[in-house]
Order: C-alpha cells, then sequence, then structure tokens
C-alpha cells in the first residue's frame, strides 16, 4: 500500500486503498464516500417491537466523508482573490521542491499547472477546501468536488506535492 503525503508539511492525505486515477499527469483524483461512525450497536437478538418497546435512534452515529475523517483533514474557506493569493505562493514552494527533489517533473508542472489552476479559478463555489491535520497554511489545499452525478464526492491533489511513501 502506498500513503501519500504533503511534501511540504509532511502531512498524510490518502492512500491508494481509496480509488484514484490520474489525471493528465498532473493530478490525482481520489474517491470518496460518506460513511457512518460511532455505531457500535451490539446486536443481541432483541426485537424492541416485537416486546412493545420502542426501538430509539442512535444518536451517536454520524455521517462522515470517509477520506477527511481517515486523514482528519480539517476544512478551510478561500473566495476567488485568497485562493489566488495562496496558489501563487505554494505553485512556487512546489516548483522550489521540484528543483530540488525531481527536477525532471519541473517543466511538466510548470507547463500543466496554469490551466488547471484557471479551471478551479473559474469554478470555484464547486470546491470546498481542505487542509492536513497540522493546519499549515503552506501545505497542499485538498480540493473536494462532486462528480457529474452531484452525488460522488472526490478529492483532487496536485501531484508533484505529493511524496509517496511504501507501507
Amino acid at each position: 500500500m502506498l500513503l501519500y503525503t504533503d511534501s511540504l508539511t509532511g502531512d498524510e492525505l490518502f492512500t491508494d486503498a481509496f480509488p484514484m486515477k490520474l489525471v493528465d499527469d498532473f493530478v490525482y483524483e481520489v474517491d470518496c464516500k460518506m460513511i457512518s461512525i460511532g455505531d457500535d450497536n451490539i446486536d443481541i437478538g432483541a426485537n424492541p417491537s416485537a416486546e412493545d418497546g420502542e426501538e430509539a435512534l442512535d444518536d451517536s452515529v454520524v455521517q462522515v466523508n470517509n477520506v477527511i475523517h481517515s486523514f482528519r483533514l480539517q476544512q478551510t474557506s478561500f473566495d476567488k482573490k485568497s485562493y489566488m493569493t495562496y496558489i501563487k505562493g505554494y505553485m512556487k514552494e512546489v516548483s522550489n521542491y521540484l528543483t530540488e527533489n525531481n527536477p525532471e517533473r519541473l517543466s511538466t508542472f510548470k507547463e500543466k499547472a496554469p490551466a488547471f489552476v484557471k479551471k478551479i479559478i473559474s469554478n470555484i463555489g464547486d470546491y470546498d477546501f481542505y487542509v492536513g491535520e497540522s493546519m499549515n497554511p503552506d501545505g497542499m489545499i485538498a480540493l473536494l468536488n462532486y462528480r457529474e452525478d452531484g452525488v460522488t464526492p472526490f478529492f483532487t491533489y496536485f501531484r508533484d506535492g505529493l511524496k509517496e511513501q511504501k507501507l
């Protein structure tokens, strides 16, 4: 299994245990879904409704996004102006990182980044923004969006801002 961490902060962002695909050799799209947590109900075979009892709803069960929950991502917010300020600084940091650690990816990164950032900015209202557990504002902001069906959530991560670690 591969763990993907933020190359700038070290925050754990996702693993290849989640359905994922590399898009345009630039970003990973990682599918996620809503799951129930806190459902520690143990079935002892009793049926309250058959015994004139009421079936209680468990208030401790909550619905969470499995990637957000698993990697303790924290939601943040941006408007166009603040995201542009963030992304300019982030792209510079990733470029510096690639220059030192993976120079063969630098030209691809510089070629593809402007078009992808333009796509994000033009659809900024479609995204929710998440930072890693450290909440370091210099790290990668994971982008949560929904597939064309409007129901299926997925995260987008910049490939060149990630480190792969074999578990």
